[in-house]
């Protein structure tokens, strides 16, 4: 049982965090970015490519390697950062000229659906569709597994399960100090609110808008690296599954929600979690009929708020 929660913790945290990325750009503009499964891939290639990874013996950058090794920590927060830049590149490339046109929501989110398709069949004319694994040495001298039981019943859990629960919770912790208790997270809440309004009120509204596309950019390069270096690299198409779920994490939880993007998360990680191994191949149908059974009773999501009209 503890050996389940705690895989079910650490998956659950991910999808939290990934989901994250979804909850502040629909927060500010109303809009899914559905590029945000292809950055979720791009952070994991990144963090791959800073620790030393070389590539297989396809794509333009065949038998390619960067030539040197850092550190896990430092390769993460790396890794994270390039992929924010490519949040923000999607940002004024797919959202800001049709923001500033007008554009109907639905183009938007055509648009982002789009970025997702190019980055993706980038990163296999790239590195090809070859799954790569990350070096089994990245934690350093931590163990391979914690027994959190005895010698004569154990219960082992990997140490990259608990690394993952221990970033996720740091991420998780920090991120809500910081839209709750300081003037950027202040700003940010007032442009969520009402944009226009809080540029009246003299809030660069499209820094923020930038800074929101790069953060949640960069927690989807989080989550890819920790996905990655708990399995593997799926190949180029590894973040669309997760982007899928990712959806489902904030439909439950309730859109534009933070609270409810990390409640969703965790309940969907611990129902996947319980799933016999016999029927794993039927996680995601689990996950989907969670999702289902709640909007029969709360269509707004767990958390979710209705939406006040001012006349």
């Amino acid at each position: 049982m503890l050996q389940q929660v705690l895989n079910g913790l650490a998956i659950g945290s991910v999808y939290a965090i990934f989901a994250l990325g979804y909850t502040l750009v629909f927060s500010i503009l109303g809009i899914i970015n559905f590029a945000h499964g292809a950055v979720f891939t791009l952070g994991a290639y990144f963090t791959y490519t800073l620790l030393g990874g070389a590539f297989g013996f396809n794509g333009l950058l065949a038998n390619g390697q960067l030539g040197l090794a850092l550190p896990f920590v430092v390769a993460l927060l790396v890794g994270s950062g390039l992929a924010g830049l490519v949040g923000v590149g999607i940002e004024r490339l797919a959202f800001r000229p049709l923001r500033l046109r007008g554009a109907d929501p639905l183009l938007t989110l055509v648009s982002s659906l789009g970025m997702a398709v190019l980055i993706t069949n980038l990163i296999q004319y790239l590195v090809g569709a070859e799954i790569y694994n990350f070096p089994s040495d990245i934690y350093g001298t931590l163990p391979k597994a914690v027994n959190f039981g005895t010698a004569a019943a154990p219960v082992p859990v990997r140490t990259v399960q608990l690394v993952i629960i221990a970033v996720s919770a740091a991420i998780l912790v920090v991120l809500t100090l910081a839209i709750n208790y300081t003037r950027f997270g202040k700003a940010l809440r007032a442009v969520a609110e009402d944009a226009t309004t809080a540029g009246l009120l003299g809030i660069n509204t499209d820094r923020f808008i930038l800074l929101t596309f790069f953060l949640s950019g960069s927690l989807g390069g989080v989550a890819g690296t920790l996905i990655a270096s708990s399995v593997s690299i799926a190949g180029p198409y590894f973040g669309i599954a997760f982007g899928l779920k990712g959806l489902a994490v904030i439909v439950l939880g309730g859109l534009g929600e933070i609270p409810g993007a990390v409640l969703g998360g965790l309940i969907i990680g611990l129902a996947e979690a319980f799933v016999p191994p016999q029927y794993s191949g039927y996680k995601d149908a689990v996950a989907f009929a969670i999702l289902f059974a709640v909007l029969l009773v709360r269509p707004r999501g767990l958390l979710g708020r209705a939406l006040i009209q001012k006349v």
